[in-house]
């Protein structure tokens, strides 16, 4: 039988910053996944967005394009997870914007920091929400690509987030059902 230690060294969480992503920033996503989904977290050397994912009547890159370029640069581990993490604003397929997509039980995801910034909605900055807001959408898309869906508890980090409004609301954690499915899908694989 594996301990838990055991198991958290099999795992691993991939950083890959695409574009400019302050050090600070992936730092402290390093510290707080590694806590949340108990593995090792490696921050990657940045790659570049391409350029092709761009679209310039919206102003916006494609998210699911991301997705499929990241695949290209980082091969992971059979239980790994791969982050991608932009600050540029992003959108997927009949979505004004997202903040963030990932591949259901699969290995890669993506956030963008752009709105999760007060300065997007001209408001001063608070590096304290700016942080919280992205470790919430963080583990919510890991979260997804471990394979949970969205959660009916507005406090738990999988509940769907409409607005910013919501994101704000829930909290940095898995509730009591979320941890549960959580374990069970990591035992199983």
């Amino acid at each position: 039988m594996r301990t838990k230690n055991q198991v958290k060294m099999e795992r691993k969480i991939h950083l890959v910053p695409l574009g400019n992503i302050k050090g600070w920033v992936l730092d402290t996503l390093d510290e707080q996944l590694e806590k949340t989904f108990n593995c090792k977290v490696e921050i990657h050397e940045r790659m570049e967005l391409p350029p092709e994912a761009y679209n310039k009547q919206r102003n916006q890159y494609f998210s699911s394009l991301i997705l499929k370029k990241l695949h290209s640069f980082i091969k992971p581990g059979k239980q790994d997870k791969v982050l991608g993490i932009v600050d540029k604003d992003l959108y997927a397929d009949g979505l004004n914007f997202v903040f963030g997509e990932a591949e259901l039980r699969g290995s890669f995801a993506i956030i963008s920091l752009a709105r999760l910034r007060q300065s997007f909605y001209d408001l001063p900055e608070d590096e304290t929400i700016f942080i919280e807001r992205t470790v919430k959408e963080a583990v919510h898309e890991l979260g997804h690509a471990y394979g949970l869906g969205h959660c009916p508890d507005p406090g738990c980090v999988m509940h769907f987030s409409n607005s910013l409004g919501d994101t704000d609301r829930k909290s940095m954690s898995f509730c009591s059902r979320c941890v549960q499915s959580l374990e069970k899908i990591i035992r199983q694989r």
